[in-house]
């Protein structure tokens, strides 16, 4: 019985690795192309992990561009267990930004800050959970396929977003200055969410770090959690809601019925489980993270609306590559996301420091997306060679009884 416990416990530990091996080998060809195209493998790599996390500002933006894929890969996490793949977070996020922008430009000004910040934020979940319901619904009610329609969300919610901003939504200013650059209006300043700037002054940690020489202990981090950087509270929003969102997946019977649906429809049908309900309240929470994610960016970075590609930046899709390398697992999406984080932004030191190709750049991530979403393939082969094959019988225990029928011999 130990030795069975003991394989599984390696078969765990196998599966949780994989991603991680599969990282180092994107990396490892990824330095084959870097070095026929005369670059220093080692050089460009030293730039890309010391730029994202080798000092104060890079970490902080590692963590602020950890912020949205964090999000978005909670919502991508939902749908996957509950059987629906959700390819439309991009456009999710994007009609929650506009929304947050419109609420906070015409309304953040008449109550008070913290409230505006809040409903802000809900604005942004409600809107893209709309958004994620619609094809939700056609799919568990009409069998039109997620992934089609999800796209075709996409696009629609990007001609939505270009429409508003040269049109209703662009800023007064630009109109009266005859640019026209289609953006719109500033939100008002009380609407920025609190920076950890703010935080650590509003609770003295500066002082207080400073008289036991945390300094000394943290390094870089502590001018993070303490001098000026991007870094806003989001960072901590998320946290929250991965945590909240593995209770909810593991902790309740309505997370419960998602994974069920997931795992096999027909018997959670079977177990009374209203299915197509299910899927539509998977889409629906998808959706609902993501569009918090496009809020967030609004509130805590950007604070303001513009090139509605620009707001969202791939992390529709990159938040999915942020899940699956955490497993699908909220608690496992955290550092999955700092990684992430910390390639996009190494990325951009790697290109400026090496002088070398935007498009190189781009292929050492994508080399990165595509042997780490490579890795769950293996993954589901061992698992089924684990099923298939018999366990060996331990000494001194009784072998498993077949469940085959015996074969029948007839007379002649």
């Amino acid at each position: 019985m130990s030795r069975f416990r003991n394989r599984i416990l390696s078969d765990r530990w196998f599966d949780a690795l994989l991603p991680v091996a599969a990282v180092v080998a994107a990396l490892i060809v990824g330095a084959v192309i870097l070095w026929a195209q005369g670059a220093n493998p080692l050089e460009a790599y030293k730039a890309m992990f010391g730029g994202a996390f080798g000092n104060k500002n890079g970490l902080a933006d590692t963590l602020v561009k950890s912020v949205p894929l964090m999000l978005v890969g909670l919502g991508i996490a939902i749908a996957f267990r509950g059987g629906v793949i959700n390819i439309g977070a991009e456009g999710q996020l994007i009609v929650a930004a506009l929304l947050t922008t419109y609420f906070g430009v015409n309304y953040g000004e008449r109550m008070p800050p913290a409230l505006a910040i809040a409903l802000g934020l809900l604005a942004g979940m409600a809107m893209g959970a709309i958004w994620g319901a619609i094809p939700g619904f056609l799919k568990a009610h009409l069998g039109v396929n997620e992934i089609l329609s999800t796209i075709m969300m996409n696009q629609i919610a990007i001609q939505i977003g270009f429409f508003l901003l040269r049109g209703p939504m662009i800023d007064p200013a630009e109109v009266e200055a005859g640019t026209n650059i289609p953006h719109s209006a500033r939100l008002p300043k009380p609407l920025d969410m609190p920076r950890f700037t703010d935080l650590a002054r509003m609770l003295g940690f500066g002082k207080r770090a400073k008289e036991i020489g945390l300094e000394g202990y943290v390094g870089d981090l502590y001018g993070v959690l303490v001098e000026p950087t991007r870094l806003h509270s989001g960072f901590i929003l998320a946290v929250i809601a991965a945590i909240l969102v593995y209770i909810f997946l593991w902790r309740t019977t309505i997370g419960y019925r998602i994974r069920a649906v997931g795992l096999n429809p027909h018997a959670a049908r079977y177990a009374g489980i209203n299915v197509r309900r299910t899927m539509v309240l998977s889409m629906t929470l998808s959706g609902a993270f993501a569009g918090l994610a496009g809020a967030v960016e609004i509130l805590g970075l950007h604070h303001r609306m513009f090139e509605p590609t620009a707001v969202s930046a791939g992390y529709g899709f990159s938040g999915i590559v942020a899940a699956l390398f955490g497993k699908l697992h909220p608690l496992g999406i955290i550092p999955s996301s700092i990684l992430f984080g910390g390639l996009l932004v190494g990325g951009d030191k790697m290109q400026r420091a090496m002088q070398i190709p935007q498009v190189l750049t781009v292929a050492i991530l994508g080399l990165v997306v595509l042997f780490v979403v490579s890795t769950d393939y293996f993954i589901r082969r061992r698992q089924s060679r684990r099923v298939s094959v018999p366990e060996t019988p331990v000494v001194g225990q009784e072998p498993a009884l077949s469940v085959s029928p015996p074969e029948v011999t007839r007379e002649p």
